[in-house]
């Protein structure tokens, strides 16, 4: 049986070092892709993932063990700021979306967490935690930074190869690795699937040779317009829900309940200033990952010591050009095969929500809400509203939102058939 390591225990020396160091892995891939897509430099983001993620500890009392990486909610909004007036205004956006978040977090103390089961009741929280392993499945069978290619035009026998190693190792090994091992297994499949890769010829060292030994990240001040923040307004509502559904994820899987202990208001105000303040110097919002939830549910170590030690990896790696070159040189075959596991964890732990709940759906509310939520998300609809983009897990948060508060101010006019 695994050792369970909890939130306020430490970890012996030579394990925290690798342990660290696989919860860099697993966040890496899909932090620095949201740079890369904004086209700006990814060391300004891993060097502020870092510090995020380290005043999140501290703000949270050291009891929420999460990881903040690049969050994705904002990159349909971003992407129409940056194409109109530059990234500038975005980062601008960014700082207003993270101070609104404070606000919301400092209401959220004084009138508690009662109102989230009329928001989210567990019918559709369930269904929204599902939304978000199971939204990201797709990125690990599709090209690019963070997915096997096994689906595009480059696909070729040695992807597939890279791809199925890095998955069976990752599978069997949760539930065969024993002692030292059975706390790693990720870390294990990336190190096995990356051989791999380099013995079939797939890896280029071309960036590690060419990097320089050190570098500062970009640091750039942010810009401001009303209509910049306008745009960004509609993902207050994705990253709360996202927020919220992680931190239900995470207390089920470790057995405490942070939406009490530290308090949603404390989580929910570090994750929101750490977007403000990355937004403010040239980073991208942050959110508590879901790759990293997924590490702690397979390994049973959920110290926030380990969580640490990856932030202060990734500020390391900010600042030591051929580091992180070496570590963007993992193909995106293993990253996909590892996530293969890690996104279906979080899918499978929304499940495991509605089940701990107990939703009865014999009840037909619950029925409805978990099936349009579902098809919201999954069926590839679209709904436009000026310039921003409704779609998949922001389209179904919305919709979670609107039918739970319009069936409960129904049950309270007395017209429901409850």
């Amino acid at each position: 049986m695994k050792k369970i390591y909890q939130v306020d225990e430490k970890v012996p020396g030579k394990l925290l070092v690798p342990l660290s160091i696989q919860h860099t892995f697993a966040m890496f891939g899909a932090s620095v892709l949201v740079p890369i897509i904004f086209g700006i430099d990814p060391g300004i983001v891993l060097f502020m993932n870092g510090i995020g993620t380290l005043l999140f500890i501290w703000i949270t009392k050291g009891k929420a063990p999460a990881y903040l990486g690049s969050s994705f909610a904002f990159l349909a909004p971003a992407t129409v700021i940056i194409s109109q007036q530059g990234f500038e205004y975005a980062q601008g956006a960014f700082v207003f979306v993270g101070i609104l978040g404070m606000i919301i977090a400092i209401l959220i103390k004084k009138y508690r967490t009662d109102w989230i089961d009329v928001v989210l009741p567990p019918a559709a929280m369930g269904s929204v935690v599902s939304l978000i392993g199971f939204e990201l499945v797709g990125l690990t069978i599709r090209g690019g930074a963070i997915g096997a290619e096994i689906l595009t035009e480059n696909f070729s026998t040695e992807h597939l190869i890279v791809f199925g190693v890095t998955v069976l190792v990752a599978v069997f090994g949760s539930i065969l690795f024993k002692g030292f091992l059975s706390t790693i297994p990720i870390l294990v499949a990336i190190i096995v699937g990356y051989i791999t890769a380099v013995c079939l010829g797939m890896v280029d060292f071309t960036p590690v040779l060419e990097a320089k030994l050190f570098s500062l990240p970009k640091f750039q001040m942010a810009k401001f317009s009303v209509e910049a923040c306008l745009t960004m307004l509609p993902a207050t509502l994705v990253i709360l829900s996202e927020h919220i559904s992680h931190q239900v994820v995470t207390s089920n899987i470790i057995g405490r309940n942070l939406i009490e202990d530290p308090g949603l208001h404390r989580s929910i105000f570090a994750d929101n200033f750490s977007t403000a303040l990355s937004g403010l110097v040239g980073g991208v919002p942050t959110t508590t990952y879901g790759e990293n939830i997924g590490v702690m549910a397979i390994t049973g170590v959920y110290s926030v010591q380990v969580i640490a030690g990856a932030a202060i990896i990734s500020i390391i790696m900010a600042f030591i050009g051929p580091l992180s070159a070496l570590i963007s040189t993992i193909p995106g075959d293993v990253i996909g095969g590892v996530t293969f596991l890690l996104y279906g964890m979080i899918g499978t732990s929304g499940l495991r929500l509605l089940v701990d709940k107990k939703v009865d759906y014999s009840d037909s509310r619950n029925l409805i809400l978990t099936s349009i939520i579902f098809t919201a998300g999954l069926s590839g609809l679209s709904v436009k509203l000026g310039a921003i983009n409704l779609s998949g897990m922001v389209l179904a948060s919305v919709v979670a939102v609107v039918l739970s508060l319009s069936f409960h101010l129904l049950d309270k006019l007395g017209l429901t058939n409850k």
